[in-house]
């Protein structure tokens, strides 16, 4: 190998290691590499691969005249456009045809298979890796189809699906399903360096530039046969084996550290955050302090804090309780007056009265001044979209969806349009307005959207309309809709099997712990302040990530 190649990759695999997928592009390096020549020395003692081509076709006529294969179909001569780049001395371009024999063994149908035979299915083969994930005979998984017979040696190739990159050396005989190839090496082909062959970054662009099929895309054996393949001496075959095994075992053990120390960092962050949340003392924002670099350099752990924060809040121990504070009992006399004025003006019928709150309901204990109500109790009416199939309008009235709002955000892209009279027409509790909240309760359930705007639309029977009052603390609901008390309550009364509904009486009755004023709003602007500095760990983590990518890459192109 070159001094240079073999340096780099030695002061890099730390680059590797830090960079997102920077070791699966490590291992395609390390192929690319092989494939040029570049990982190993050359010795000028080797036969060439000239010589060794002789040997094949001599070793093909020979089973031709034994009757043991076919006469091989021409194959086209290589084109000096087909050739990507120039190989090192001793070495030759082949087409895949020339080296081996591409499906070169019989198929035997079910009742001819032996019951102890290895029966080798696409599903036992890790992707990417070609691990052999599960050994099973054929008496534990009887099939009637036909199966390919293969052999010890042979290169067995998944055809279908070859994105996924299913290439494994058989070590003992046995049989598989027609969509893995036996590929039987002639002699002086090393086996494993033709799976190596086909596993290499370039061969893969090839056959994914010209598999066919759309449900079960498949590389086509004319493709597959005169596919165009760097071939070495035998010798330097066995040493780029050798070598590729070693480097791939650094990556093997790169992975596993990467692997055991990200589980490491999320568990001790969960610990720290199970502490947070069950500590009344908040003594576990210490050690999160403390750790803070190293404990939020991955976004897992930023969305556990986002998670941690939100539960804080609804528990009343994001911020401090002040005596002075009016008790939540005042809002909640406010908010009734008001909507005594609605039932008055003809707006809503006078809500049903729903059954006190027992204390074996509560969820958890409040602190003084707050109250449990139920989330109908703080807006004027709980409803959703309207149940008929709105008529169709090229402009007028937006209509949205559940996939306007899946973002958590409200997206006026693509959507469809009602007539103007239609919207009007519509009940007040089912016109979304400014400081309304929006609540999906069917497929992507428990997402609120707090409305910003002033854009008059309607919505589908799928989305949930709060419709706030002037009372109403829609900013500190919508966080405590977000959090994982909410959803967890949404989940376990949601019906359904295909698609889950939160049904709209149960959500009606969902409780919420209503802080005083004065404290929601300083619950709010913490919420803001410590989400702000998420969506800052966030894009910190990018740019990291980012840098680490670019530098990898930089260095790739270098060697």
């Amino acid at each position: 190998m070159h001094k240079q190649t073999a340096d780099l990759l030695e002061q890099h695999f730390d680059t590797a290691f830090a960079a997102p997928d920077g070791i699966k592009k490590l291992r395609e390096l390390i192929l690319t590499l092989a494939m040029q020549g570049k990982l190993v020395k050359q010795d000028p003692n080797d036969p060439p691969a000239s010589a060794l081509l002789q040997e094949i076709e001599a070793e093909k006529e020979r089973l031709v005249k034994s009757g043991k294969i076919k006469i091989p179909k021409p194959l086209p001569p290589i084109k000096p456009e087909e050739i990507p780049y120039e190989l090192p001395r001793g070495w030759e371009w082949v087409r895949l045809g020339e080296i081996t024999e591409y499906n070169g063994r019989k198929n035997i149908s079910g009742d001819e298979i032996a019951p102890n035979t290895w029966l080798l299915d696409l599903e036992d083969i890790e992707k990417g890796t070609s691990r052999i994930l599960f050994r099973v005979k054929f008496l534990e998984r009887q099939s009637k189809s036909t199966k390919s017979t293969f052999q010890k040696g042979d290169v067995l190739y998944g055809k279908l699906r070859p994105y996924l990159d299913k290439v494994v050396v058989a070590d003992v005989d046995g049989v598989c399903t027609t969509e893995i190839v036996p590929i039987v090496p002639f002699n002086g082909i090393h086996s494993e360096f033709l799976r190596w062959l086909l596993k290499r970054p370039a061969f893969l662009a090839y056959v994914n530039s010209l598999m066919y099929g759309v449900k079960m895309p498949r590389l086509g054996t004319d493709d597959a046969v005169t596919s165009l393949h760097p071939l070495p001496p035998l010798p330097e075959q066995h040493r780029i084996v050798s070598r590729i095994d070693e480097l791939m075992a650094r990556c093997d053990a790169l992975e596993k550290l990467r692997k055991e120390r990200e589980e490491k960092r999320l568990a001790v962050h969960a610990a720290a955050v199970k502490q947070l949340l069950e500590a009344k003392d908040g003594s576990a924002w210490g050690f999160i302090e403390q750790h803070f670099g190293e404990l939020y350099a991955v976004k897992e752990n930023v969305a556990e804090l986002c998670k941690a924060i939100l539960q804080l809040a609804v528990m009343g121990r994001l911020v401090p309780q002040s005596p002075n504070d009016p008790p939540a009992k005042e809002l909640l006399k406010e908010i009734d007056a008001e909507k005594q004025r609605l039932v008055k003006a003809g707006k809503i019928k006078t809500p049903k009265p729903l059954p006190p709150i027992k204390p074996e309901e509560m969820p958890y204990e409040l602190p003084l001044g707050w109250e449990w109500v139920y989330l109908q109790d703080v807006f004027g009416f709980v409803t959703d979209g309207d149940h008929q199939a709105p008529p169709k309008s090229d402009c007028g009235i937006p209509f949205l969806v559940i996939g306007n709002l899946n973002s958590g955000k409200i997206s006026f892209d693509g959507c469809r349009y009602v007539p103007q009279d239609y919207y009007e027409a519509l009940d007040w509790g089912r016109k979304p307005a400014k400081n309304d909240i929006l609540y999906t309760v069917t497929g992507s359930y428990g997402i609120p959207i707090q409305i910003i705007g002033e854009e008059r639309f309607c919505v589908q029977r799928h989305v949930a309309i709060l419709k706030s009052l002037k009372h109403t603390p829609f900013q500190y609901i919508c966080y405590l809709l977000r959090s994982a008390y909410a959803l967890n309550y949404a989940t376990t009364i949601a019906t359904g099997i295909a698609q889950k509904t939160v049904p709209l009486m149960g959500l009606r009755r969902m409780l919420i712990a209503l802080p005083p004023l004065p404290e929601q709003h300083r619950i709010v602007a913490r919420i803001d302040q410590l989400m702000a500095l998420c969506d800052t760990l966030d894009q910190q983590i990018d740019a990291a990530t980012s840098k680490q990518t670019e530098l990898l890459d930089a260095i790739m192109a270098q060697v």
